[in-house]
């Protein structure tokens, strides 16, 4: 016997460990793309382009091209003419490491080497980014010389893109437009939820099963599927009663309809899990089933609603097709998620624009999930266990 027990709690103990690494690798594989969106964001624009987000902490070496500055520039020195500058625009920190006039030998050159360019042309630069073009006969043309050097660039970070992003026209009144649109989006299917989710959990009437299958099937019936339909019916019932297509009215209502069935379905198993002893000794001493709704559940099945106010928060926040279709595309109508999208425009490979939008959008939800988080694991797992 003694056997035994020390197998199985070997056998407890190895399960533990095994959930908590794999816990620790779900939260690092979910936390490392974030980590990148956040560091690419601060990054500057030309860095970006040049390294992952990974080698942002690192002096990271680049070849650029640049042309140096034109004839017009040249002064005649001990019989020759030179034309001096430098290839930095903003010198300081970068350091030039090799250089060369051809692209397929961007680094034929050491740095300080004075290189012969041929027909008496001479190329000198340095460490620092100075240089000294000279030679023999006069420089012609509009044009200065183009040349190749590989450099070494110190990390640098910049709140540049969020300036960008944030001062852009519109900003401001699409983050209110998307607050409008999902606090109440979020609180109106908790709150018709709730007494639905009682009412299957805990009273008896006709067609009560029917109900539950109802809102079992509707959990499977696609988004896209149902769009369409649900706005011909919001536009019919709107021209009837004189109601604007385009309101905060109708993504409320639409957001709601999307969201109720996994509303009641979450909150109704969690609820039917409650203590029966509890709701019987209340009907009892005479409470009606809305004093045991208001006084005894909700108490109870605030982890539940935290749980599904999460996910509804998050649905909605990150939304933008219901936004498009009930609310509009107009500069006043537009969601943070559409304005975010229509400054991006057709500029996909400007990741600085990318990466700093990603990261706004996801900062509200974050700071709702970690205000929350204590409830989450413990009402979800709660509402899918418990309850039949």
């Amino acid at each position: 016997m003694a056997h035994a027990s020390g197998k199985s709690a070997g056998r407890s103990s190895f399960g533990k460990w095994a959930v908590h690494i794999a816990a620790l690798l779900f939260v690092i594989v979910w936390t490392i793309p974030t980590l990148g969106i956040l560091v690419t964001s601060l990054r500057d624009k030309d860095q970006i382009v040049g390294s992952g987000w990974w080698a942002s902490f690192f002096s990271s070496t680049q070849v650029q091209q640049v042309r140096l500055a034109g004839p017009d520039k040249q002064v005649e020195k001990d019989g020759k003419f030179v034309i001096e500058g430098n290839v930095f625009e903003n010198p300081g920190g970068t350091q030039v490491s090799a250089f060369g006039a051809r692209a397929q030998e961007p680094t034929k050159f050491e740095v300080g080497t004075v290189a012969d360019l041929g027909d008496g042309e001479t190329l000198q630069i340095n460490a620092d980014g100075s240089y000294v073009q000279s030679s023999i006969k006069k420089f012609e043309g509009s044009r200065g010389q183009r040349v190749y050097f590989s450099s070494t660039v110190p990390p640098r970070f910049t709140t540049e893109n969020y300036g960008n992003v944030l001062t852009s026209e519109g900003v401001g009144r699409s983050f209110l437009n998307s607050l409008t649109v999902t606090i109440p989006a979020t609180i109106i299917p908790i709150m018709i939820a709730a007494f639905a989710a009682y009412a299957l959990a805990w009273m008896r009437f006709p067609g009560r099963a029917l109900l539950i299958a109802v809102i079992i099937g509707l959990l499977v019936v696609p988004l896209q599927m149902a769009l369409i339909p649900l706005l011909e019916m919001y536009n019919g019932v709107g021209n009837l009663f004189g109601v604007p297509s385009k309101t905060y009215l109708g993504i409320w209502l639409a957001h709601t309809g999307f969201g109720l069935p996994f509303a009641i379905y979450l909150l109704r198993s969690y609820i039917a899990g409650l203590p029966r002893e509890i709701m019987e000794s209340a009907r009892i001493d005479g409470a009606s089933d809305f004093e045991i709704f208001m006084k005894i559940v909700l108490p109870l099945s605030f982890p539940v609603l935290a749980s599904f106010a999460i996910f509804q928060f998050l649905w909605v926040w990150n939304d933008l097709l219901v936004a498009m279709v009930f609310l509009g595309t107009g500069a006043n109508e537009l969601v943070l998620t559409g304005k975010l999208n229509a400054l991006l425009g057709s500029r996909g490979g400007d990741w600085d624009i990318l990466t700093t939008s990603a990261f706004i959008t996801i900062i509200l939800p974050l700071i709702v999930f970690f205000s929350l988080q204590r409830y989450f694991v413990r009402g979800l797992l709660a509402g899918s266990v418990k309850g039949g």
